[in-house]
């Protein structure tokens, strides 16, 4: 299973606080550790290093020209959730950056959206086994209808820090 480290340690507290004050401080602690996802509001509803769920409501400071959030929101969107997943699992002395995004909207989007990613407990141990590696990790992005409306992957690298 996976190692303690900065993030993860940082997740275990505020999983210790009342269960009313966990997501509005998780989103918090996210926010500043990734400023533009605190700008765009986005709110996390669950973080281990095996599944991140993220949800952005469709908000005027995030939505396009036709009123849906908007195409970048929506990447910024499938990179938290990996990215903060990826996060989760990354020992401390390496550094994570994500290498490739790939999106493809499949269908307009109707409210508010939700990004689920998922890590098995293999490729975590792969993770922390590995001090220099790459990892595809997919994430689905569905509307307030349930629909999936934009199929993602994101490719994240990471290596030791320099010293």
């Amino acid at each position: 299973m996976a190692k303690n480290n900065k993030l993860s340690k940082a997740v275990g507290f505020v999983q210790k606080l009342p269960k009313s004050w966990q997501t509005p401080a998780l989103s918090f602690v996210m926010g500043r550790v990734i400023p533009f996802a605190g700008t765009s509001g986005t709110r996390v509803e669950k973080l281990t290093p095996n599944e991140c769920v993220i949800v952005m409501r469709n908000k005027k400071k995030v939505q396009n020209h036709i009123g849906s959030v908007h195409a970048a929101a929506m990447g910024l969107l499938a990179e938290s959730a990996t990215g903060f997943m990826t996060g989760m699992t990354v020992p401390d002395d390496r550094i994570i950056v994500i290498r490739t995004m790939e999106l493809e909207y499949q269908k307009r989007a109707t409210g508010d959206m939700k990004a689920v990613a998922s890590f098995s407990d293999e490729q975590v141990k792969f993770i922390q086994d590995n001090p220099k590696g790459d990892i595809s990790v997919p994430v689905v992005i569905t509307d307030a209808t349930g629909t999936e409306t934009v199929k993602a992957t994101m490719v994240w690298a990471w290596t030791p820090k320099k010293k």
